[in-house]
């Protein structure tokens, strides 16, 4: 997942698609715990897009409240 495609989300999009790479990091978890998992890296690489949706999102939820204290 690229960032520039994160910024063109919106909100609800970075919502659904946090709860999405969550889920898809449980299974990653059980697949690795059952033995199953043959790419290790994928695991790093969902927590990384996960880390960057956050990011994103609390960037603008700060913004949001910087502009609306200065009304």
């Amino acid at each position: 997942m690229n960032i520039r495609e994160i910024r063109e989300m919106t909100d609800e999009g970075i919502l659904n698609t946090i709860e999405d790479k969550k889920e898809e990091m449980f299974n990653l978890r059980f697949q690795d715990a059952s033995g199953q998992l043959e790419n290790t890296n994928a695991a790093r690489v969902v927590r990384r897009d996960i880390a960057q949706l956050k990011t994103i999102l609390g960037e603008r939820q700060r913004a949001t409240e910087t502009t609306g204290e200065a009304k």
